[in-house]
């Protein structure tokens, strides 16, 4: 099995799981965090919805410059986050439909800064570790906020304490 086509339903079903959690964010609770040193809600949001859009240019691309990036666009509301969330699922699948060279997934890619690697790791698995498992954590982090403010906690996996079944 080509890897792309490996990734292709853990990506759907990770994306549709996403979404799921990203449907029940409270608009009225954006500048919440559960401690200083945390992002707000609405940071976290986006930051949630920015990391799909990285899987084209882990694919397309051999490494990636931060030293200038500002992070994504100030976000206010639901439905901008979902709307950001969404184009970038359909970017980021589409690009992993195309992605049928196999060589290309071994090859290394690199964060950069400036001259300077974060890191370098072939793409497979910054697609695994960078993006897939990156999302899962902060979905994660996203599910304590929706717990401490008294919204149901979807289920993804399994079960949640607030829905019996999936």
């Amino acid at each position: 099995m080509p890897i792309n086509q490996a990734f292709l339903g853990e990506f759907d079903h990770e994306m549709a799981n996403t979404r799921k959690t990203l449907e029940r964010i409270p608009e009225d609770k954006f500048d919440w965090a559960p401690h200083p040193k945390s992002m707000k809600l609405g940071r976290l949001a986006t930051h949630l919805a920015e990391m799909p859009g990285w899987t084209k240019e882990t694919i397309e691309k051999d490494k990636v410059d931060i030293s200038n990036y500002s992070g994504p666009p100030e976000i206010k509301s639901r439905k901008e986050v979902l709307a950001l969330f969404d184009k970038n699922v359909a970017e980021a699948r589409a690009a992993l439909v195309a992605a049928t060279d196999d060589a290309n997934w071994m090859k290394t890619w690199s964060m950069m800064r400036g001259d300077q690697a974060v890191f370098s790791m072939p793409k497979v698995v910054v697609m695994r570790s960078f993006i897939f498992n990156h999302n899962v954590h902060h979905r994660a982090q996203m599910g304590v906020y929706l717990r401490l403010n008294n919204i149901a906690v979807p289920s993804i996996y399994g079960p949640s304490a607030d829905e019996g079944q999936m």
